[in-house]
């Protein structure tokens, strides 16, 4: 699958939503506002009267423990929700200390003591694409759960998200026979080598907003290095992992090597994260969990992390951008994945000159963006993720207006039922503000106003993140200005999420240590040793 961004499959509406009205609201903080646009109430909830029945069935909601669907040790479960209603889909085990412990103990005899290591790269290439054949087979099932539980577009899961799926362990397959150390000259009669060695046992915590993604993310290299693996699925959304590695073990893994554990971050996870037998960790999520994950792991036997974090991605316009198109990649940059995105274009910067023209378009385009039932073809943007996300947004909205933004459009809950929330617009914002500092995590843009390159740089830089960035320009001297200038670990010029298996991912400052994809993400998987052999009169050195 070439670069691509990764809506390219999606397919958009572009006339307004129906029942969608203008009316004139005063809001007590906010004596900027204008004609505020909202979402018809009646409608909303005519829209989601009806929703679509899942085509699939739960089949599996124990952990995978050394190849063996298992309960939790105590006993206990806990329930997966559908996010269009909040009822409850399923009770999955709740894994804790002791199911973490076992898990370990079957990675750690798995990697020790089992056949993965000690197979060929070719032989475990082979597996990672057998795995990619029954991903493929089995897309519309993947796709179904992972709408069903975390509310994403059918659309967007089945056409872009499991081709992705496929396609990353397709890539890391490729990986798994070129890892390979180096011989190196040395000062006298030494042969010198270095051996590129799989680290060992890697405990994995997986997010809730791209669950088959970050599976992809994380398994994959871990496993083309020939490491053994314990997942540790979001709470939110557990299924899909679960469904992903029984796939796994069709497609011949051998027990103990991939172990999925569904649970809690304060229990399981953080048993995952202090294990001192576990010899890599990976966590991708909040950098405030991010900073509990670090130190769990300095304080248990100091394992190497690897940390992708949260982020608050200036998208830069530049008064020569084509407004149309920047604004078509503004929208989709902050709205993708109802908002729910790391790297979400969270800061929208416009130059002063084109302003105006720009944010009567861009409320125009989130007018029209049309909410309802992820399953339904024509819908661009489901619910939320749960109740708590839900409120966090909210929440923020309600600062933005007690902040004096102007509140262009949006900022309500969208029907009756479920965690559907209005796409939403602010201008007038001011870089101080809390919805222009914190990472809010759902369908709500803020619009900023420049002068001029040296202010802007100044600004997109002054935040505690640094994962992504957007540049629209048509001037290559401004873009490349701008791509050296940004401290983040991804720019995208006249674009924005383009994603692919061979771009590596991940941030600067507090977004992060290291990179997920791409040859970068082999690197934390594998150990470098040096052998040092003397020779005996050497013919050459």
């Amino acid at each position: 699958m070439a670069a691509r961004r990764i809506s390219s499959l999606l397919s958009r509406s572009l006339s307004a939503a129906p029942g969608c009205s203008s009316l004139l609201l005063s809001r007590g903080k906010n004596p900027g506002s204008r004609s505020i646009n909202r979402f018809s109430t009646a409608a909303a909830v005519a829209a989601l009267e009806e929703l679509v029945t899942p085509p699939v069935q739960v089949c599996y909601t124990q952990h995978l423990i050394d190849g063996q669907f298992v309960d939790s040790a105590s006993g206990k479960t806990f329930p997966a929700y559908d996010p269009r209603t909040a009822e409850v889909i399923a009770h999955v085990a709740e894994g804790d200390a002791e199911d973490i412990d076992r898990a370990v103990a079957a990675a750690r005899k798995a990697f020790d003591e089992g056949p993965w290591p000690k197979m060929t790269p070719y032989e475990r290439c082979k597996i990672l694409l057998r795995f990619a054949d029954l991903v493929e087979k089995h897309s519309e099932e993947l796709a179904s759960l992972e709408t069903w539980n975390n509310g994403k577009l059918y659309e967007q899961a089945l056409h872009s998200e499991i081709p992705s799926l496929a396609r990353l362990f397709r890539y890391y397959a490729g990986w798994a026979d070129k890892i390979h150390g180096l011989t190196v000259p040395a000062d006298g009669n030494y042969h010198l080598q270095t051996l590129h060695e799989p680290i060992g046992v890697a405990g994995q915590i997986i997010p809730w907003n791209f669950p088959l993604i970050l599976f992809a993310w994380k398994v994959g290299p871990a496993l083309a290095c020939g490491n053994t693996v314990i997942l540790k699925s979001a709470e939110q959304t557990p299924l899909t992992a679960l469904y992903a590695a029984k796939l796994f073990h069709e497609a011949g893994l051998p027990p103990g090597v991939l172990n999925v554990v569904s649970g809690y971050g304060t229990t399981a996870g953080a048993a995952l994260a202090s294990h001192m037998k576990v010899d890599k960790l990976s966590f991708t999520g909040s950098t405030h969990t991010g900073k509990i994950i670090l130190e769990l792991a300095a304080r248990s036997n100091l394992k190497p992390v690897t940390l992708e974090l949260g982020g608050k991605s200036p998208f830069i316009i530049c008064e020569d951008a084509d407004i149309d198109e920047a604004v078509e990649a503004a929208h989709f940059a902050i709205f993708f994945n109802q908002g729910q995105c790391c790297c979400a274009g969270s800061r929208t910067y416009v130059h002063e000159r084109i302003y105006d023209e720009f944010l009567e378009k861009a409320k125009a385009r989130a007018m029209k963006r049309v909410v309802g039932d992820p399953f339904k073809k024509g819908v661009e943007q489901g619910p939320q993720i749960d109740a708590e996300q839900f409120e966090k947004i909210l929440r923020y909205i309600r600062l933005g207006v007690e902040s004096n933004a102007t509140l262009e459009c949006g900022g309500e809950r969208f029907g009756s039922k479920g965690f559907f929330i209005q796409p939403t617009v602010f201008s007038n914002v001011q870089d101080d503000m809390p919805i222009a500092q914190d990472e809010i995590f759902g369908p709500v843009q803020s619009i900023l106003k420049f002068k001029d390159l040296d202010e802007v740089i100044r600004r997109a830089n002054a935040t505690s993140y640094g994962l992504a960035e957007g540049v629209y320009t048509k001037n290559i001297d401004t873009a490349n200005t701008l791509t050296r200038a940004l401290r983040a670990g991804t720019v995208w010029v006249n674009c924005y999420d383009v994603f692919d298996a061979a771009i590596p991912f991940g941030g600067y400052k507090m977004s992060g240590i290291g990179r997920e994809k791409g040859i970068y993400s082999l690197n934390g998987y594998l150990q470098v040793k040096a052998v040092v052999t003397p020779l005996k009169n050497p013919a050459w050195l």
